[in-house]
Formats: C-alpha cells, sequence, structure tokens
C-alpha cells in the first residue's frame, strides 16, 4: 500500500526505515550523550543544594552571632551603668570624707586661733599689769615720797590689781 502524492510518497518501508533510523540515533544520543548530560545536571542539582545548604548554614550562624552580640551589648550596658554608679558612689564618699577632713582642720584651726588670742590676750592683760603696777609704784612713790619696803609695796601692788581687774 501505497499513497502516492505528487510531491511525496509514504511506503512502510520509509516509515520502519525512518523508525529505525530514529530508535538507533535515540540509543546512540543515550549512550553518548544523555547519561553525561544527567551526570552533570545532577552534580549541578548537588552543588546548588549544598550552596543552599551552605547559605542557611551562615544565616543560622549569622543569627546565633547576632543573638550573642545583642546580649554582650545588653551586658555592657548594664556592667557600664554598673561602674558608672559605683564611681558616683565613690566619688561622693570620697567628697564626703574631704568635707569632713576640711571641716576638722578648720575646727582646730579656730581651737588653735581661740588658744593662741586667749593666750595673747592673758600676756596683755599681764603687760598691762605689770606697766599699771610701775605707773601706780612710781605714783605712789611721788604722792608718799618716802621708801615703801617690798612687803607693803607687794600689798599695795595686788589691791590695786584686783580694784582694776574688778
Amino acid at each position: 500500500m501505497s499513497f502516492n502524492f505528487e510531491f511525496f510518497s509514504i511506503t512502510p518501508t520509509t516509515i520502519v526505515g525512518t523508525l529505525i533510523n530514529t530508535l538507533i540515533l535515540f540509543l546512540a544520543f543515550k549512550h553518548f550523550l544523555f547519561d553525561k548530560v544527567n551526570a552533570i545536571l545532577e552534580a549541578r542539582k548537588t552543588e546548588i543544594e549544598k550552596s543552599y545548604s551552605d547559605a542557611d548554614t551562615a544565616k543560622k550562624n549569622a543569627e546565633e552571632l547576632e543573638a550573642e552580640y545583642t546580649e554582650k551589648l545588653s551586658s555592657a550596658k548594664e556592667e557600664s551603668a554598673e561602674i558608672i554608679k559605683n564611681a558616683t558612689k565613690k566619688a561622693q564618699l570620697r567628697s564626703d570624707e574631704i568635707i569632713g577632713e576640711a571641716k576638722d582642720e578648720a575646727h582646730s584651726i579656730i581651737n588653735k586661733a581661740n588658744a593662741d588670742i586667749e593666750k595673747e590676750k592673758k600676756r596683755a592683760v599681764n603687760q598691762i599689769k605689770d606697766e599699771i603696777s610701775d605707773i601706780a609704784i612710781s605714783i605712789a612713790e611721788k604722792v608718799v615720797s618716802k621708801e615703801i619696803d617690798q612687803k607693803t609695796h607687794e600689798k599695795l601692788i595686788e589691791n590695786f590689781i584686783s580694784e582694776i581687774g574688778e
């Protein structure tokens, strides 16, 4: 059975020959090309899966590092706040200590000054008493115009000083 068309004809032997050629070509491609192409495709697929796996691992590591960094940062903030608090406390204690020392020193200076004033006052009073007694003696000598013995002289001075002191 042969069909004739004007510009081409189909015969069963042509169809069988074409099918056999196609089968041979397919087997040759399969043997020489498909296995190698499949192997290359499989290797590429494995490489891509490995890349995705590595990317997932890297992402997981990055997230862990970020969490660790955040925790350390928080810890560092707390630690710095504690350091500042301790430094402030130490500074306040030192300030109180310095103020206490200054007050003690001021009291000491005031007490010493008061003691010095008291000494100077006593010295001045004694000096004035000596001068007054000398003046009193000279006045008494002029008034009495006689010499007074030592015992009477001391008694007069004591009386005079006690009158002035009151």
